[in-house]
């Protein structure tokens, strides 16, 4: 919950910026001189992309908790078997072990989105964001029936 609480602050903040960005971007394009013109139309590119940005991250953080949800009434959410450090981090050869596991069974049934879910996590335990993210992506598109590249 406090996670989802910390998303929602935080693109309510970036939603200000954007608009805060954009305003300025339109004063500039008011004032009318070629140079001021050009420069509002350059910081108008900025908030867009933004927003995209927003809304695309937006829709996988829904799509991935999707997932979780109908993977956990099924009963397949992959069990916390890391070991961790005395201070709560999760040690690095534990997941380096799940990790092991997760890939075997991801390559055994490659087309599984369930599969490529706990792929995901077990990337993300061992702290490869980017991979956990591609792996994640897979899972949704295998999810939704869509035909997708190897990661």
């Amino acid at each position: 919950m406090r996670a989802k609480i910390s998303y929602v602050i935080t693109a309510a903040v970036l939603v200000f910026y954007f608009a805060l960005v954009g305003s300025r971007g339109l004063m500039l394009i008011e004032t009318g001189t070629p140079l001021t013109v050009t420069f509002g139309l350059a910081v108008l590119v900025l908030p867009v992309i933004g927003l995209w940005f927003l809304w695309k991250s937006t829709q996988f953080v829904r799509r991935a908790n999707q997932l979780a949800a109908e993977l956990d009434a099924e009963g397949g959410l992959p069990a916390d078997e890391l070991r961790r450090t005395p201070s709560g981090r999760i040690d690095r050869d534990s997941a380096d072990e799940v990790f092991a596991r997760r890939k075997a069974e991801t390559e055994a049934a490659p087309d599984d989105w369930r599969s490529w879910f706990r792929l995901a996590v077990a990337y993300h335990d061992a702290r490869d964001t980017p991979r956990a993210r591609k792996a994640m992506q897979r899972a949704i598109a295998l999810h939704d029936g869509k035909r997708t590249e190897t990661v």
